[in-house]
């Protein structure tokens, strides 16, 4: 999901100030074969059980947006990014 709000083609639209799309069939969301190879770590601690899904997605997309920029030299500040 925070892959797929980066990139062109997932954008969420607005028409008379409604959005148009109604549920994630008419929301291009990347799949598992879409994105680059990752690792998961988990961290042994004493704190109660939280959730685990939520904490990386932040910064998911100013981290793409740097990379690209260093790569290209070229900023990309407005989601989602137009990389042509």
């Amino acid at each position: 999901m925070g892959l797929s709000m980066c990139l062109a083609g997932s954008a969420i639209t607005l028409k008379d100030g409604v959005v148009e799309q109604s549920n994630f069939s008419d929301y291009t969301v990347a799949r598992i074969t879409d994105v680059p190879e990752f690792d998961i770590h988990i961290v042994p601690s004493a704190e109660p059980p939280t959730g685990m899904g939520e904490p990386g997605l932040p910064p998911l997309a100013p981290a793409f947006a740097n990379a690209i920029a260093r790569l290209t030299g070229k900023p990309l500040r407005q989601l989602p990014f137009n990389l042509t």
